[in-house]
């Protein structure tokens, strides 16, 4: 083989090694977090994200484009449900942006320039510029609500698609389906007795008593006479 092959040879290699190198180097690499305590988890970008703090059970990470806000309705112990209340409002100012479909989840295009120089909980401050891409999760069974935000789309798809769901309150489930079901029950009591109510006609019921041959009158004032003596 000529030294011209060869030297054309080297150089194919080293322009296959250069574009792999290229490619390793500037595609988005990513690491796992839990945002439940053994629990539910997912990629966020690696060597980048930070975790910003947890404010009524609300969890915050950033980094250079993006946020990452999560809350858990189980995993907070609190009766007044204040974080729940400001993961709600932030979502809420979220899908004021316009609405997309990426690969199957509901995208919120927002301007960052606008919605996102605020402060997330008095925790950071973020001041983010141009179109920024947000993706709501929830889940029923772990009771994890997820917002991510990133300017970057595919970053954003790729977080939301590497959720993978954990429920690690299982007894705290079950006691509020009892609950529901007690509650259920309640209600179709009551609805029973408010039905009965209005179908019976007093009236009718005292005719035939007395019918009977008993005097309510009578039975009325024996007990009046005896309750007063009765332990109540």
């Amino acid at each position: 083989m000529d030294n011209k092959k060869m030297m054309i040879i080297a150089a194919i290699i080293l322009i296959i090694v250069a574009a792999i190198l290229f490619v390793a180097l500037t595609s988005q690499q990513y690491e796992r977090i839990e945002v439940t305590p053994n629990g539910t988890s997912m990629d966020v970008p690696f060597n980048q994200t930070k975790y910003a703090g947890e404010v009524e059970s609300a969890k915050i990470w950033n980094w250079k484009n993006g946020i990452l806000v999560t809350y858990n309705s189980y995993e907070d112990g609190s009766l007044i449900k204040v974080g729940e209340m400001g993961f709600n409002t932030l979502k809420q100012i979220i899908e004021n942006g316009e609405k997309q479909d990426i690969d199957g989840y509901t995208c919120y295009v927002i301007n960052a320039d606008e919605v996102m120089k605020i402060s997330i909980f008095d925790i950071i401050k973020v001041n983010y510029n141009g179109k920024f891409y947000c993706i709501p999760l929830s889940n029923q069974t772990t009771h994890d609500n997820i917002l991510i935000c990133c300017n970057n789309r595919d970053i954003a798809v790729h977080m939301a698609k590497s959720v993978e769901y954990k429920n690690v309150f299982p007894n705290k489930a079950g006691l509020n389906d009892t609950l529901a079901s007690i509650e259920n029950m309640t209600g179709e009591l009551e609805s029973k007795a408010n039905d009965l109510a209005n179908n019976t006609n007093l009236s009718e019921i005292q005719s035939k008593v007395e019918e009977a041959g008993i005097n309510l009158d009578n039975v009325k004032s024996s007990v009046e006479q005896y309750s007063g003596k009765l332990p109540i």
